[in-house]
């Protein structure tokens, strides 16, 4: 176990608040230790917005500590209050459980529950608090917090004003209660979380100490902010998620290289499990000349081939050389369906015989054959990447790439998808 694992973390930057640092360092560096992050179950995958606090059970398990991944299949059923505007929508327990199998099952990608040494745990706390009676809940819970404790906590404080059901407000107390449970079944005494989550962590603590008599810990990560303003894990206003089939590894790896100049070597330093060392030679080798663009290539490799694998990786870079070339008859079905996802597409039946002057009126890629005839004349119609100015040109089956799709192009990007 390295003696600097929670240096490290501090130079990365990972580390927001901690309670009694000396005491957490001290165990950090002495004994292995039961930690655990809760993931409330809100869709039916993860999104990259997570994957901070994933890769951190990750990090405290390849430096020998046991990680809990704790799926909130009740408090999903309840939705955390902390920082948000508005309270949640409420879901059905089947739709609540479904999801938190998915989360589970993506969980398992990241930390190892079969190691030899120090094997993960995972947990679910509807196992608990789905067994709660309320009376027993409010005398042996309850009776632990005052009303101005929990009012105290900036995650109440701020709905307060907007308005806050009882609902949501006695969220703190079930994480609380889910510290105390996991201390009693496996002997965890550290809890991480984002920084939003340092009012719920500390109520745990409080738990701890005041029901069993020892000192638990928290320790939370910064919320991550982007150097332009905007939020970090969405593209295009849409989340990026860590499930394939939602966003695809093309469009997380294009989420990744696309990092902002300022960004780059921050997001190495969470995200990656390069060393210390080598992200510092990448900084350099960026400093020196940034249009390289080395630091976001060595960031979406890492990150890429850590979520969907080395060859999910290499196949989204090669899209992307194909694209960037131009030469799009070098890719295959599955990665035209990839780079292509969200242009405007045209289903086309395999029985029309219609000229590329037909196809670009009847698919809205032209607005009138005038129009059509015009622009193919004038070179500005690539079909597969490849310029075509032939005004009796019908599309063939050795145009159709996988025997389903051909890519149109009109000008330098204007993108169109035909299906068959």
């Amino acid at each position: 176990m390295s003696t600097d694992f929670f240096e490290e973390l501090k130079q990365r930057g990972l580390v927001h608040q901690t309670t009694d640092e000396a005491a957490l360092t001290k165990q950090l560096n002495e004994e292995s230790v039961k930690l655990y992050i809760g993931f409330d179950p809100t869709a039916d995958s993860l999104h990259i917005g997570h994957l901070l606090p994933i890769l951190m059970l990750r990090r405290f398990q390849q430096n020998g500590h046991v990680p809990i991944a704790l799926v909130g299949g009740g408090t999903g059923m309840i939705g955390d209050p902390s920082f948000k505007d508005q309270e949640r929508q409420l879901n059905t327990l089947d739709t609540v459980m479904q999801w938190s199998q998915s989360i589970k099952d993506q969980l398992s990608r990241f930390i190892d529950f079969e190691d030899q040494t120090n094997p993960a745990l995972i947990a679910n706390n509807y196992e608990w608090l789905g067994e709660l009676k309320l009376i027993d809940f409010l005398r042996d819970i309850g009776k632990n917090f005052t009303i101005n404790y929990m009012m105290s906590k900036e995650s109440v404080k701020r709905r307060i004003e907007s308005g806050i059901s009882y609902t949501e407000f006695a969220y703190q107390l079930l994480q609380a209660y889910d510290f105390l449970n996991l201390y009693d079944e496996h002997g965890c005494l550290l809890q991480l979380g984002g920084s939003d989550q340092w009012g719920n962590i500390t109520s745990g603590i409080e738990l701890l100490r005041r029901e069993r008599e020892v000192q638990g810990f928290g320790l939370t990560m910064p919320l991550i902010t982007k150097a332009d303003g905007t939020k970090f894990g969405k593209t295009e206003g849409n989340a990026v998620w860590l499930d394939a089939e939602k966003t695809t590894p093309y469009e997380f790896y294009q989420f990744w290289i696309n990092t902002d100049d300022r960004d780059a070597v921050k997001f190495l330093k969470f995200f990656s499990f390069l060393s210390l060392d080598e992200i510092a030679a990448i900084e350099k080798e960026f400093q020196a000349a940034p249009e390289s663009r080395v630091a976001q290539k060595a960031l979406a490799k890492e990150v890429t081939t850590l979520v969907h694998g080395e060859a999910a990786y290499e196949q989204a870079v090669h899209i992307s050389s194909s694209l960037f070339s131009g030469d799009i008859k070098e890719l295959n079905a599955d990665e035209i369906a990839q780079g292509f996802k969200g242009v405007p597409t045209y289903q086309v039946e395999a029985t029309d015989d219609l000229t590329l002057v037909e196809i670009l009126t009847t698919a809205h890629i032209e607005t009138s054959k005038r129009q059509a005839r015009e622009d193919i004349q004038n070179g500005a119609i690539y079909i597969n990447g490849e310029r075509q100015q032939d005004l009796a040109y019908v599309l063939s089956e050795s145009d159709r790439i996988g025997g389903k799709y051909v890519v149109i192009r009109r000008g330098k990007k204007k993108y169109f998808l035909l299906t068959f």
